[in-house]
């Protein structure tokens, strides 16, 4: 399921795997592969892609339907 959500946001967006990994600093393969699932999300990325699309890291990993991140 978080590969499923990585790729809605990001096509969402209109962005190409190349330019979200250009945000991320990885390359379109290594961004890739997360998204495939060949490669587990090192938290550090989960984080980033959280704050990048405003959402909770939760949301990223199928724990809740809510896309709001809580609040601090």
């Amino acid at each position: 399921m978080i590969y499923e959500r990585i790729r809605g946001l990001r096509e969402d967006r209109d962005l190409t795997q190349r330019e979200l990994g250009a945000v991320l600093r990885v390359g379109q393969r290594t961004y890739s592969y997360y998204e495939s699932g060949q490669r587990t999300l090192p938290p550090e990325v989960l984080c980033a892609l959280a704050d990048f699309y405003g959402v909770s890291v939760d949301y990223l990993l199928g724990r809740t339907r809510q896309k709001e991140p809580y609040p601090n």
